[in-house]
């Protein structure tokens, strides 16, 4: 008898889904798109309304066979991708592939791979939505425009292997701005006065001051700060002059939406928005919990906009928080909450767990610790948007100390509410000593403390990612790989959490906003995702939308190929001597940074590296040249990393550095350590500690985590930068 053909992404999400269909059904998985643009030319024909050139991919071709034979033995096709715009895009390309009768095709979706939820959407399949695939190729195909038109005019004009992007450059603009401020800033000093004091029965507390003569002051410089402290301890009395107080209410945020659950998880799990967002792939696609249990989704769709729950979600929240904390806890009625971000069309739900009920103390040991540490936040998160506020009573006590008055303020918990929840306090607690009004306190010391103005904080991931959501720029699908393009590129580099742009980002930034500030404006970006929300919601058709972007821009884009001279940076001379020929060392830029050239090129080529600082990449080592006798040095060339003798020219002795070695064991032989290591002519491989004992090489860096689908060797490709398996090819692009 013949079997219904369901066909989805991921291996993982097929294996979950087989096992909630039962034997009727066949689930193959389509590993991602199985049609794309050429990598090879820009792939839109641009005289015939954009009509896009979709290729099949090397990759896809066996897929594709394969999806063939099945569906040529099935009654039905089912296209079971996810329910947004890119998985619209990725079924109706799948429908093209096949070349499959409307009348055979069905479109189910769902928000969560749970039994229920499942089984209810193949209850009610629908048709492919043609809006939303009309979306998703505007959104790719504008995409492509500026990155194949834009990318070649940057490599004439600055340097080669550069790239601009629609989102892309306007994030970078927000990151070199704010570098700008920060570079301008002028610390302004200001001073803080602590005042001790003691009450009559024996309590201690501090108070700041605010005020003198009844008007408030600011304490710039340390005369200021000296002559109140003498004002203070000179006084005749120390007073309370009012005490007040107030109980405010604290409410809980609502759940996750994709944006905020990469924010949180930046900011209190330390994860990058990559990494939050694979592991919220896995746990959304289903995890083995073992038993009867098989594989089993655990959150929500995590690419949404909506912070909005499923009623039965929220009954079975309510149940939970009752039998764990009490009815006490729990408000009249459910708490329902409204959508603020524009156009938000990701899902229709908030990321949330499927079950509830699955504490994640229960889940503990069957998840990974990145895995449990995300869905504890997940879970707390959904939990707490369902309880009362937090009840905060806060007291302001003013003490006068002659003409000077100082203010304590303090802060108690009343009712903990939502914050039951957390593991830990989410308020700071300070509790004043009990005071009557007009009652005299004892002088126990004045403390003036010497401050700065900060800065404005380099953004991080967190907070860029609020920055673009609160912009309108860009979609939840698009943080990740938007992020990770500007760290691939070498336009910002991390340092610790923050995003530091670099001189490459900040010469590619000005470029684009002198002579492409269409491009780079916030509120253009921000228009465009507008237009395909219009689009996604059929209120625009999507090739005026396109030609309305397109035509200025090509305009534009010849006009700066005439006129606009190619931009290298100037010389800078120094005195230093090249140790070849004596000539005068100047200090050059390329698209890699500044370095020491011999200004008698090209007759004399020698070059030196210099650091983010201008300092000479030279460094000093214990070992001796087997040559000359000579120490040998560290040196940076356009490979890497090497050992050179001091002695040079005289001596041209080099040595390759000892071989990076990871915390990841071979693949293969499982003894040894995956390390980083060159070929003759520089080119990085990755090998194993062993050899020869082990042959173990890949010219793609392995990664240590293995494939979600079949637990095969992952590794990273340099020209796709997302994780790729080299067993079954899957495509990680959740953490581009």
């Amino acid at each position: 008898m013949a079997k219904d053909l369901v066909v989805v992404e991921s291996p993982a999400k097929a294996r979950t889904i087989e096992k909630i269909l039962g034997k009727d059904y066949v689930v193959e998985a389509s590993f991602g798109h199985v049609r794309d643009l050429p990598q090879s030319k820009l792939g839109v024909d641009v005289e015939h309304d954009f009509e896009p050139q979709y290729i099949t991919p090397t990759k896809s071709r066996k897929t594709i066979t394969k999806l063939k034979d099945l569906f040529s033995k099935a009654k039905m096709l089912y296209l079971a991708t996810d329910e947004d715009r890119e998985g619209e895009a990725i079924a109706w390309h799948i429908k093209e592939a096949l070349k499959a009768p409307s009348a055979q095709i069905k479109r189910v979706a769902f928000h969560e791979i749970t039994p229920e939820a499942v089984k209810a959407a193949f209850l009610r399949p629908r048709q492919l939505d043609q809006n939303l695939v009309d979306a998703q190729q505007a959104r790719r195909i504008v995409d492509r425009l500026v990155g194949y038109k834009l990318s070649p005019l940057l490599w004439k004009k600055l340097y080669r292997g550069l790239s601009a992007g629609r989102v892309q450059s306007v994030a970078l603009r927000l990151l070199v701005e704010r570098e700008r401020e920060i570079q301008a800033f002028k610390p302004e000093e200001f001073w803080k006065i602590e005042v001790k004091f003691k009450t009559p029965t024996g309590d201690g507390f501090s108070a700041w001051v605010f005020a003198e003569k009844d008007k408030e002051v600011e304490i710039k410089t340390e005369a200021g700060a000296k002559r109140l402290q003498v004002a203070v301890e000179a006084a005749k009395q120390h007073q309370v002059a009012s005490l007040t107080s107030a109980e405010r209410k604290r409410y809980p945020a609502p759940p996750f939406t994709t944006s905020t659950l990469q924010q949180q998880a930046g900011t209190q799990l330390g994860f990058t928005v990559k990494r939050t967002m694979m592991v919220a792939q896995q746990l959304y696609e289903g995890i083995n919990l073992d038993g009867h249990h098989g594989h089993v989704g655990l959150i929500t769709y995590m690419r949404t906009d909506s912070t909005n729950l499923a009623i039965s979600a929220v009954d079975t929240a309510r149940g939970v928080i009752a039998n764990m904390f009490g009815k006490e806890y729990l408000p009249e009625h459910p708490i329902f909450y409204k959508t603020k971000s524009k156009g938000a069309q990701e899902a229709h739900e908030a990321i949330r767990p499927t079950h509830p009920e699955s504490t994640p103390e229960m889940l503990q040991d069957k998840l990974t610790p990145e895995q449990w540490k995300l869905y504890k936040l997940v879970w707390q998160r959904m939990m707490g948007s369902q309880m009362l506020p937090a009840i905060i009573n806060t007291q302001e006590a003013i003490v006068e100390s002659g003409e000077v008055r100082s203010k304590a303020l303090g802060a108690t918990v009343v009712f903990p509410g939502f914050a039951k929840i957390f593991d830990k306090w989410p308020f700071q607690e300070n509790q004043l000593p009990k005071l009557t009004e007009q009652e005299l306190l004892r002088l126990l010391g004045v403390d003036p403390t010497q401050h700065f103005t900060e800065p404005p904080a380099r953004y991080t991931e967190a907070s860029l990612v609020k920055q673009l959501e609160q912009m309108g720029i860009g979609r939840p699908s698009t943080y990740a790989p938007t992020i990770s393009t500007l760290g691939v590129r070498g336009y910002v580099k991390r340092e610790k959490r923050s995003l530091v742009p670099q001189e490459l980002g900040m010469t590619v930034n000005d470029f684009l906003v002198e002579h492409f500030s269409g491009i780079v404006d916030y509120n253009f970006t921000a228009e465009m995702e507008n237009d395909l929300d219009d689009i996604a919601e059929g209120k625009k058709e999507w090739v005026p939308v396109v030609r309305h972007f397109y035509e200025p821009f090509e305009k534009q884009i010849k006009l700066k190929e005439e006129t606009v001279e190619k931009q290298t940076p100037a010389d800078v001379q120094t005195d230093k001597k090249c140790a070849l020929c004596g000539s005068p060392l100047i200090i050059k830029t390329s698209r890699f940074g500044k370095f020491l050239a011999c200004s008698a090129f090209p007759k004399c080529r020698y070059t030196e590296a210099l650091d983010g600082n201008g300092k000479s990449q030279t460094e000093p080592t214990d070992k001796i040249c087997p040559e000359c006798g000579a120490p040998l040095v560290k040196k940076r060339g356009r490979f890497g990393e090497f050992l050179g003798c001091s002695n040079y020219p005289k001596c041209k002795h080099i040595e390759n550095l000892e071989p990076k070695a990871s915390d990841m064991d071979c693949p293969k032989c499982h003894e040894g350590k995956v390390v980083e290591r060159r070929t003759k002519r520089g080119k990085i491989f990755w090998g194993c500690s062993k050899y020869p004992k082990c042959d173990f090489a890949s010219w793609e860096e392995p990664l240590k985590e293995p494939c979600p689908t079949c637990r095969g060797l992952m590794t990273k490709p340099a020209k796709k930068g997302y994780p790729v398996c080299t067993q079954c090819g899957f495509e990680d692009k959740a953490v581009v």
